[in-house]
């Protein structure tokens, strides 16, 4: 009987576990780090959803349009959460995205009106720097530095496209010039953010690509004011990040749910002390302490997703064509 009852048990939860739907999300790594928000995220949708929510790390966030596009709609995924403005024209092109219905209250600088995306977190790209070291004040002075920094591959790192968009933005037809004079300050080129960080962090370079909130994390998390961020008067390039649901999910419903969290305060909340990011979405209780301490851009500068679809391959030439001399 003790046999039979065992099995008994064992039937039961093999079939409470079947009947347990899961949701896959490809996102870039470091969301799915210990320290990132994933594990936050996936513990909260859980509590809400009763799902399995599986954070799929991809590489690095334009890595992930590449996965998908390589999959198709034979792709696990369900959601794809990760991608930026500078990529959604191209994702749509795809086909393999359908609309969502998610509506919000954003926080972001201008009215969002996509249909197929909905943003989760924003920020402006800037070289951090040690702050006891004296930041160049535009593209101009840092090429004519001996500074060296470093920054992130376009083809696979969004803040490494960011600042193919940010030069193409601010410069226009003079952005090779701008390539040409950096070309020299350029230490190395990462596949992603995290190893270019980790890199000016070990004291490899003077400067990295990151954002103007990354000194937030090691003020508030290592109670560390070393680090700043800085101010470029041509006007820095924001990034909002965002999701969508693959037309292809088998989990439609659930899909939608987690989209629909993601714009939540219980989402929102976790963003900004995890991925260090404003939240697209003012959490209820504000922003942490800190964060009034970050520069704030006089200027800012975004293309549409079509502009940036477009200049994307000029962009790219340029930029290859400036580091390979």
């Amino acid at each position: 009987m003790k046999h039979l009852a065992f099995a008994a048990g064992m039937l039961g939860a093999t079939a409470a576990f079947a009947d347990t739907p899961e949701l896959i999300v490809y996102t870039y790594d470091s969301f799915v780090s210990d320290w990132g928000p994933g594990p936050a995220v996936e513990k909260a949708f859980e509590a809400e959803c009763g799902c399995d929510l599986k954070l799929v790390g991809a590489g690095d966030g334009a890595a992930l349009l590449a996965r998908i596009k390589l999959e198709g709609a034979r792709s696990d995924a369900d959601v794809v959460l990760g991608l930026d403005t500078n990529l959604t024209s191209a994702a749509k092109a795809t086909g393999l995205f359908a609309d969502h219905a998610v509506s919000a209250d954003y926080a972001l600088p201008f009215a969002w009106e996509d249909t197929t995306f909905a943003p989760y977190d924003w920020g402006y790209f800037a070289f951090v720097h040690n702050a006891d070291a004296t930041a160049p004040k535009n593209f101009g002075e840092l090429a004519a530095s001996d500074l060296k920094i470093v920054i992130q591959d376009p083809r696979s790192s969004t803040p490494g496209l960011g600042l193919l968009m940010w030069v193409k933005a601010a410069y226009g037809d003079k952005a090779p010039e701008i390539w040409e004079g950096l070309a020299d300050n350029v230490l190395t080129v990462t596949k992603g953010w995290s190893e270019a960080y980790g890199l000016f962090l070990e004291g490899e370079a003077d400067m990295v690509l990151s954002y103007t909130t990354s000194p937030a994390y090691h003020l508030i998390a290592e109670e560390d004011a070393s680090k700043a961020a800085a101010a470029f008067d041509e006007g820095h390039y924001m990034q909002v990040e965002v999701a969508g649901k693959l037309a292809a999910t088998d989990q439609p419903e659930l899909a939608d749910q987690f989209l629909a969290f993601m714009v939540s305060d219980a989402f929102q909340s976790i963003i900004p002390t995890t991925n260090w990011m404003y939240p697209a979405v003012t959490p209820a209780e504000g922003l942490p302490e800190g964060f009034e301490t970050l520069i704030s851009p006089e200027k800012s500068l975004l293309l549409t997703e079509n502009d940036a679809a477009d200049l994307r391959d000029m962009a790219l030439e340029e930029w290859l064509s400036a580091l390979s001399r």
